[in-house]
């Protein structure tokens, strides 16, 4: 049985093989497997938790190149669906010299937009026990319909549901278009994992609290807001902290937050009851720092997503401010 399904985009990112250029200065770009949803489910893999990943590639090389990619990482592929409706998703992205990122996209629509609800697998979302998805698959028709149904079908199965809102704007016809789906996803969620960012994005203020105030829906079980190198902080309806993230040389922030995602759920799923016990909680989080701190000490997303032993001997060796 699969423990965790990840819905979503899979696509494509080309990084420039020089930093601190943007997209029309940069010379040469090289080729990565990307998507948030995709990212999330390797890191799982990775954390020890066995995933699958459900959505659609085009066929062809960018497709296949994708499906390779988490299957060498023991990703279960067989609700991974090819389509010659439309292309495999391609990014474009550069960090500019100013630390601001450029993103361009290929494919209106990608063939991840054209999944739709009889393509979403019924049994394995039945035998899943946590069902993960972000806010992109909800940006475009067939896929938002998709990705609520397979929610509803997990609800009704009785998996957790996590969700990323991971604003894109460039995915939305406009902010007023993005605001209404995000809310969307956080309507169908138990877990829900938002960046200072986007807490202010869709709130206009960037306390941690007013995620309780203003975005907790009846499903709500859980807010983790991530700020950083500064850490995360964990809402429930009992109780609110933050747990500080560990000091490392940063070398690359792609992917950190997916990776964060990634060990949030493996320790919300080792230790179901943390969500009802503060201690429990802190211990969570603190694990799903040092998987996200130790993404960026290399190049890429998926590339440096440690392995559960990486992040056990890195909390054994470096001490955060709780531990003082």
């Amino acid at each position: 049985m699969t423990d965790a399904i990840c819905l979503g985009e899979l696509l494509v990112d080309f990084v420039p093989t020089e930093t601190g250029k943007d997209l029309i200065e940069a010379s040469a770009f090289k080729k990565a497997a990307g998507g948030a949803p995709a990212n999330v489910a390797v890191g799982l893999k990775r954390l020890g938790v066995s995933s699958g990943f459900m959505g659609k590639v085009g066929v062809d090389p960018f497709g296949r190149f994708l499906a390779r990619t988490l299957e060498a990482d023991g990703v279960d592929t067989s609700t991974l669906l090819p389509t010659r409706d439309a292309p495999t998703a391609l990014a474009f992205v550069a960090l500019r010299a100013d630390g601001d990122r450029d993103f361009f996209f290929f494919g209106n629509p990608s063939a991840d937009k054209t999944l739709s609800p009889a393509d979403v697998d019924l049994s394995a979302i039945g035998r899943c026990k946590l069902l993960h998805f972000g806010s992109i698959s909800l940006s475009m028709e067939p896929a938002r319909a998709a990705t609520l149904y397979a929610a509803d079908a997990a609800r009704e199965a009785g998996a957790m549901i996590s969700y990323d809102p991971n604003l894109r704007l460039a995915f939305w016809n406009d902010a007023d278009a993005a605001r209404e789906g995000i809310e969307a996803g956080l309507a169908k969620a138990d877990i829900v994992k938002i960046s200072e960012d986007e807490l202010f994005f869709l709130t206009g203020a960037s306390e941690p609290g007013r995620a309780r105030d203003r975005l907790w829906t009846e499903r709500t079980k859980l807010m983790i807001v991530t700020a950083g190198g500064k850490g995360s902080i964990y809402i429930t309806s009992d109780f609110m902290g933050s747990v500080p993230s560990v000091k490392v040389k940063a070398v690359d922030a792609t992917g950190a937050g997916d990776a964060f995602t990634a060990g949030l759920l493996a320790g919300l799923l080792s230790q179901p009851k943390a969500i009802g016990n503060e201690p429990m909680m802190k211990e969570v989080c603190r694990f799903a720092n040092a998987v996200g701190a130790l993404t960026t000490t290399a190049r890429g997303a998926i590339p440096s997503l440690p392995t559960r032993q990486q992040v056990e001997e890195f909390l054994a060796t470096h001490r955060s401010p709780m531990d003082a």
